[in-house]
């Protein structure tokens, strides 16, 4: 769970203390809004109850739009109490001194369930796999190796931040990076599967639990480490 929640710091927020959120209107994108839903449930708030309101953030929809550093412009100008989105959004939040930090998920804040409630990933067709298994296994090998070269030299991060961000921006983008490199890991464990099998079902989109090997292509498994 890569997602940080962020409230205006004129609110207040301490560091894990989820009541910040009571009355006030969280902006989060369609789909990353479930997991900030269902942690909030874990976390004992009742969104109908204490009046919790997660909807998109304002001008984040469309092409090219980066969701985090919008969020935190909509913060900035406080058409929301607070944001679930990414460290960019977060770090531009922060470091322009309207944001403060309430969850960092991977770091320990929250209910322990919401760590593996998603991740970041590639995903394929049982397809693709059987037809072209060189093509699935590249793609690993170029992320390990992608992995690889950023935690040998995490200031290359910038001349791709570069052609993603505004110019501000980029030059945050290795920092992010540097922070997050003990997360940068190929392996998909099977604790990792079973908390999103349990988030799907909480959440109504599954029904049972999905076999580890149904999910993860174990077959390349060999390759996930440099």
């Amino acid at each position: 769970m890569y997602w940080f929640l962020v409230m205006h710091k004129d609110l207040g927020g301490k560091r894990g203390d989820l009541s910040v959120v009571k009355g006030k209107s969280i902006g989060a994108a369609p789909w990353v809004d479930v997991g900030l839903r269902r942690l909030l449930i874990e976390a004992g708030i009742d969104l109908a109850r204490d009046d919790v309101k997660i909807a998109p953030v304002p001008g984040a929809v469309g092409a090219g739009v980066n969701f985090g550093v919008t969020a935190a412009k909509a913060l900035e100008d406080r058409k929301i109490d607070g944001f679930w989105a990414n460290g960019m959004g977060t770090e531009v939040a922060v470091r322009r001194g309207v944001g403060t930090v309430v969850l960092d998920v991977r770091r320990g804040d929250g209910p322990k369930p919401c760590f593996n409630y998603t991740m970041a990933s590639i995903a394929t067709t049982d397809r693709l796999i059987e037809k072209s298994p060189e093509t699935a296994a590249a793609a690993v090998r170029a992320m390990v190796k992608t992995h690889a070269a950023l935690k040998a030299d995490v200031s290359r991060a910038t001349a791709i931040g570069r052609k993603l961000f505004p110019p501000s921006e980029a030059e945050l983008i290795a920092e992010l990076i540097r922070r997050d490199l003990p997360y940068y890991d190929a392996t998909i464990s099977r604790e990792l599967v079973a908390g999103m099998n349990q988030f799907s079902r909480d959440v109504g989109i599954l029904t049972g639990d999905v076999p580890y090997e149904a999910v993860v292509a174990t077959q390349f498994a060999d390759l996930w480490k440099p």
